[in-house]
């Protein structure tokens, strides 16, 4: 049971991370009247789908990350050409549907060959019906039908190109920034969670107690408070704590700890650990903390961010100084250690949610193709130039730094699993 639950818990903090990012993309598209058609989660085939509005939501397969696919954000494919025979359905005076296979056995249409259509600026569709040529107004929401699927035409306005670059741009950066957002709450709740330290401690308490260690066999328990150890007062002075059992390894130890108004003498003996130096006795020694107040919350979270960020860009750093692809972990080694955090409870998973939100929304700001850093960059570039650079161009940019993306995400989870295996 708790195998499931910790998988439950991985899989929903995953969906979490992803959903908000690509919410941001969607919710920023549609204030932009951008046409958003699909929100994915996950890449691949579908696993679940249904829709709302105008919009596709899909869960798919492969959970690398998500999409929220915008029309015009790639060359909108012209599916109807003059000469074409196809069949219109009206509604109020204008073309709500647009069949383009299976004409036979469409009812309540009109069939004709296509003359001249516009489904971007103007909005008609001129038909030759029996040799009469008939023209037509089409709905900006019209459907076109073909092979069993409906795409919803997008008029220029509606596309992404034919916005501002700011609002392009917001639209970018919105999921990156969501990340952010949710970030700075999770640390906030984590911070409420656990509390902050107390000013002025004086003497260090039992964290968390590794069962089968010493500790849990002489009976420490978590939240004791350690006065001393070997008649020497610890103080609130972990390292120092941390030195004494070190250096004790295999040779008794005399503990003083005080359990509410209680006071117990204890005797614990270190042990080593493999791959360890010094004595272990497996207590997590933390110092005494109170509840945070309002405004503690605030400036407890936005440290916690400042802080995580310099340590992210610092792992960057060391990445690019000594790049082994050991050193880089996929979907299957952040699940792995996720479940494993989980097991040491909500307060650290959460913490652990709030650092991961934070890396996604810097990872994809970084300048590598087909990630919003560098369709951030083209957006920028357009902006000095005064035009957009040539989207051929730039979908291949994406499209190559996407394909690349993918096959490192190959190479890093089998790395992963061949990790598992081994041990």
């Amino acid at each position: 049971m708790e195998t499931v639950q910790m998988v439950l818990l991985t899989v929903l903090m995953f969906f979490v991370l992803v959903t908000v990012h690509e919410w941001g993309h969607y919710y920023f598209a549609k204030r932009a009247g951008i046409l958003v058609r699909e929100f994915a989660i996950g890449f691949g085939p579908k696993l679940f789908s249904y829709k709302r509005n105008e919009t596709q939501f899909t869960l798919r397969l492969l959970p690398f990350g998500g999409f929220a696919r915008m029309a015009g954000e790639d060359p909108e494919l012209n599916q109807i050409e003059a000469g074409q025979t196809i069949a219109v359905r009206e509604s109020d005076g204008l073309v709500k549907t647009i069949y383009l296979d299976q004409l036979d056995n469409r009812k309540n249409v009109i069939r004709g060959e296509v003359q001249s259509i516009d489904l971007e600026d103007a909005l008609t569709l001129m038909l030759d019906v029996d040799g009469d040529s008939q023209q037509f107004k089409v709905h900006p929401q019209a459907l076109t039908v073909s092979k069993g699927q409906s795409v919803q035409i997008a008029p220029r306005d509606r596309q992404y190109g034919s916005k501002t670059v700011g609002q392009r741009a917001m639209a970018i950066f919105a999921g990156p920034l969501m990340n952010f957002v949710l970030a700075f709450v999770l640390f906030a709740i984590h911070v409420q969670m656990t509390g902050i330290q107390v000013a002025n401690p004086t003497n260090v308490i039992v964290g968390e107690v590794t069962e089968g260690m010493p500790a849990d066999k002489a009976g420490i328990h978590e939240g004791d408070m350690i006065e001393s150890i070997n008649g020497e007062q610890v103080g609130a002075d972990r390292q120092k704590l941390i030195d004494l059992i070190a250096a004790s390894q295999d040779r008794p130890m005399d503990w003083v700890i005080r359990r509410g108004d209680e006071s117990l003498n204890l005797t614990i003996t270190p042990v080593a650990m493999e791959g360890q130096e010094g004595g272990k006795v497996g207590i997590a020694p933390v110092l005494p903390t109170r509840q945070a107040g309002f405004a503690e919350t605030f400036q407890v979270a936005g440290q916690s961010m400042v802080d995580t960020t310099v340590a992210i860009f610092d792992g960057f750093r060391q990445l690019i100084q000594n790049f082994s692809i050991d050193d880089l972990g996929g979907p299957v080694r952040t699940a792995e250690v996720t479940g494993q955090i989980a097991k040491q409870g909500i307060d650290q998973l959460t913490y652990w949610a709030a650092i991961l939100s934070l890396y996604l929304g810097i990872f994809n700001l970084l300048p590598i193709p087909a990630l919003d850093g560098s369709r951030l960059i083209f957006l920028g570039v357009e902006a000095v130039r005064g035009k957009p650079i040539d989207p051929s161009r730039e979908g291949m940019v994406h499209f190559v730094g996407f394909a690349m993306l993918f096959l490192l995400m190959i190479a890093v989870t089998y790395n992963d699993i061949l990790r598992l295996i081994n041990g």
